[in-house]
């Protein structure tokens, strides 16, 4: 999977949409925005098998199970390289807390709710546990 020439355009569109959406299992979750946001900068979504599969918590698990590798981790790891975590670019997608986010410097995007607002939150790069090259 190699990242388009205007990748960096294209991720910022892409996070400029979903900056205030709210949670939504299947539509508007980890997994859904990182998919996202891989789909926007290479064409290619590596999550497609998902899509429409999942709307709960229980079902996300289910679809994990039947069409994944086990867990969001393992699966992850079955589609992206690893990258160490120092060495990680605008555009990777990071591990914290069992999600997926996308790496955007020293933070990473996550969806998620802060100061009682819905959409995107930032976590420092110190948190994260695991990164995921992505192109």
């Amino acid at each position: 999977m190699i990242r388009k020439g205007d990748w960096e355009q294209a991720l910022m569109r892409h996070v400029s949409a979903c900056e205030r959406t709210p949670f939504a299992y299947g539509e508007h979750d980890c997994t859904m925005f990182a998919a996202g946001a891989v789909l926007a900068m290479t064409g290619h979504d590596p999550m497609a098998e998902f899509r429409g599969r999942y709307r709960s918590m229980a079902s996300s698990v289910r679809a994990l199970r039947e069409i994944g590798a086990g867990t969001l981790e393992a699966t992850l790891d079955g589609k992206f390289p690893q990258r160490p975590i120092a060495f990680a670019r605008r555009g990777d997608l990071a591990l914290h807390d069992g999600s997926v986010g996308v790496v955007m410097g020293a933070t990473a995007l996550f969806v998620g709710e802060e100061d009682g607002a819905a959409g995107l939150v930032r976590v420092d790069r110190v948190a994260w546990q695991k990164v995921w090259a992505v192109g």
